[in-house]
């Protein structure tokens, strides 16, 4: 069965443009702070010990064991004219461009490595309340825009081809990180703060050109314990957390060792990057067109393979340009799925449980897969510096001097989970994961249907009230 055969649906394409610039702008202050930008800035630029540095991770790993579900349960229970999401998307813009711009000022220079944790710690939990408020309003948004996956699709391909902004500026720049800073640090505060600016602009400005469905706002939400525990059990979304999880967590380690390989190989970062957009852009045509006839559970399992066979190849040769080149490939591939078919899945996951329930818990979901998934960004920017000194890293040369025992552990430090993480995965989805086949392709149809159903009620009985005024 077709999925546009019995409900038509439409999002307009200023919709899916702003939609797709806002969340590429929140993503790409998320990746250069989180991706591995603030702990070189605090320890490798200040240096802060790091010890302090883990330990600063790991802190905030357990705030946001609080943070996520907490906001999700407050946004899903929201109701003002603006709706359920967008408010926080609007006001939030401006706070988290102001406090993305602070976090690089070098108020603790040359100071204890107390005094830097603390600014370190503040700057990630106030960065990351703001975030998690904006980045989750901004990631549900095309569940409630829309159910087919044919029209999720489309705001999916915006939202990816934006992405590649909010993937190539922080790699780029974490690449450059360690030149950008010898050169000049007002140059790199001046950066940041153009940056905070252009991305809290276009944050801003989104919230005008989309809009979520009225009647949701108005539904009966479950007390937050059995929200909270509903989650556990719908067995998709748990099959689903191994692969978001595993995405999260190596999307923010990749990004940490960007500027180890390339200065301790000598490796061309330019082929490699070329490599890796290439992998992109087939990635998407593959996981949009052969993988719409595959569906999304094998081209989830499809792309874990691919994803882990060409980080494999880097992890054991890639001192060399080629093998160097076939990992990037492999990562973009893995990039383009992770924009495109995992959100999918997700949303899947969520039409599940309002099949059950009856209620659209996107916020509790979302938040709740941020708990599960930021503690990945921790144990990624914890376990890489750790796994190094593991392999005689010496953090007081550069890095182009350590020993080869090093520079060889630059790569298991760097890529082993990860490789580990894509093939239990692909293992764990193809056995586990409920969501696929006919059936499921019907009960979507119904769910568009019953949305229709429900927002021409609510248009109807505010009509009504008009006219009774």
């Amino acid at each position: 069965m077709s999925e546009n055969t019995e409900v038509r649906e439409e999002v307009k394409a200023s919709s899916r443009l702003w939609l797709g610039g806002a969340d590429c702008m929140i993503t790409t202050l998320n990746n250069i702070m989180t991706g591995g930008g603030l702990t070189f800035f605090f320890v490798t630029y200040l240096g802060m010990d790091v010890t302090y540095s883990a330990t600063c991770w790991l802190l905030f790993g357990l705030w946001n064991a609080f943070n996520d579900p907490l906001f999700g349960y407050i946004s899903d229970r929201t109701n003002t004219k603006l709706g359920r999401r967008r408010p926080y998307i609007r006001y939030g813009s401006i706070a988290v461009a102001m406090i993305f711009i602070l976090s690089w000022q070098t108020w603790t220079k040359n100071s204890s490595n107390m005094a830097m944790f603390i600014q370190m710690f503040a700057s990630l939990f106030l960065f990351d309340m703001l975030y998690t408020a904006i980045a989750t309003s901004l990631y549900v948004m095309p569940f409630e825009m829309a159910v087919t996956n044919k029209v999720r699709g489309r705001i999916m391909v915006t939202k990816a081809i934006f992405g590649l902004v909010a993937l190539s500026v922080p790699l780029v720049l974490l690449g450059m990180i360690e030149s950008i800073l010898a050169g000049s640090l007002a140059n790199f505060q001046m950066l940041m703060t153009a940056i905070g600016l252009v991305a809290g602009a276009v944050i801003f400005t989104s919230t005008f050109f989309y809009k979520e469905n009225d009647y949701a706002k108005q539904e009966e939400q479950y007390p937050f314990f059995k929200s909270l525990a509903t989650c556990f059990t719908n067995k998709s979304f748990l099959v689903f957390e191994s692969i978001s999880f595993s995405i999260t967590y190596i999307q923010t380690a990749l990004m940490m060792g960007l500027s180890y390989y390339f200065t301790a190989f000598g490796i061309n970062m330019m082929f490699c990057y070329i490599a890796m957009f290439v992998g992109i852009l087939a990635g998407m045509y593959i996981w949009m067109k052969p993988g719409a006839r595959w569906g999304l559970k094998k081209s989830v399992v499809y792309m874990c393979l691919a994803f882990g066979g060409g980080l494999l190849v880097m992890m054991l040769l890639g001192r060399y340009q080629i093998a160097g080149i076939i990992g990037f490939l492999g990562s973009g591939l893995g990039f383009a799925g992770g924009m495109y078919v995992i959100p999918l899945m997700n949303g899947d996951v969520i039409d599940y449980d309002e099949h059950v329930s009856g209620l659209r818990r996107e916020g509790m979901y979302a938040g709740v897969n941020s708990f599960i998934c930021k503690p990945a960004i921790s144990i990624a920017n914890a376990l890489f510096p750790a796994m190094l000194l593991w392999f005689g890293y010496d953090s007081r040369l550069n890095i182009a001097s350590q020993s080869a025992a090093a520079k060889n552990g630059i790569l298991v430090s760097w890529l082993l989970v990860s490789v580990v993480l894509l093939f239990v995965c692909a293992l764990i989805i193809w056995k586990f994961y409920p969501l696929d086949g006919e059936q499921w392709t019907k009960t979507k149809q119904e769910l568009a249907a019953r949305h229709e159903a429900k927002q021409a009620a609510y248009e109807a009985e505010v009509l009504a009230k008009r006219d009774s005024k």
